[in-house]
């Protein structure tokens, strides 16, 4: 399913073609050097004093169908019932200290969000598609995979190749079929002050 952003000027292909569908293709494998690609574009995200604070676990069904299985079970039972065709679950994690003087680092999960959606462009430029999870359980996906306290489990993503969405149904068809909406631009970018809106 195509659903390009509709923005008011032509932004970058990728970035307009991005999109968080539910419908996985169950029977599509991602390969290795697919995920390696996409792993190569998040860790080339900026990041504050380049600390690169974020660490990824990566479940590939095809790879360790037991250790995808114990991630999805760490996923909120509306995530499952559509990611249980994605071949890919990854995991995002911040580090709440910098490396270079183990001071706390308050840019750590703003980092990791520009490092996960790296991902997702990359994802989406070689045909594939991403879709970033809040909706799992943080305490047992730490306690369940001995992630250490120091890192904080931010969001889950599934990677896979999109399916025909008549294999969804109910409340998810719906939310999949549902057009692309953004608040307008005015009530979210100001300028010179404070709920000033940019002129469109």
């Amino acid at each position: 399913m195509h659903k390009p952003a509709i923005t008011q000027v032509t932004i970058n292909d990728t970035i307009a073609n991005r999109w968080s569908g539910r419908a996985y293709d169950a029977s599509q494998a991602v390969s290795h050097a697919q995920i390696i690609a996409l792993l190569e574009a998040a860790r080339w995200a900026p990041s504050c004093f380049g600390d690169q604070p974020w660490r990824f676990i990566v479940w590939n069904k095809n790879a360790d169908a037991q250790a995808w299985q114990q991630a999805f079970d760490c996923l909120a039972p509306s995530n499952q019932a559509w990611v249980k065709d994605a071949p890919v679950l990854m995991l995002v994690c911040a580090d709440t200290v910098f490396n270079h003087n183990q001071q706390p680092n308050r840019w750590a999960q703003y980092d990791c969000g520009a490092a996960a959606e790296n991902l997702c462009l990359q994802a989406s430029s070689m045909g594939l598609m991403a879709h970033q999870m809040g909706g799992f359980n943080a305490e047992s996906v730490q306690a369940t995979f001995a992630i250490p306290a120091q890192y904080t489990p931010m969001a889950m993503v599934t990677v896979g190749y999109a399916a025909e969405v008549s294999s969804l149904a109910g409340d998810i068809l719906t939310r999949e079929t549902a057009p692309r909406t953004r608040r307008p631009l005015n009530e979210l970018f100001f300028a010179d002050a404070w709920d000033k809106p940019i002129s469109e």
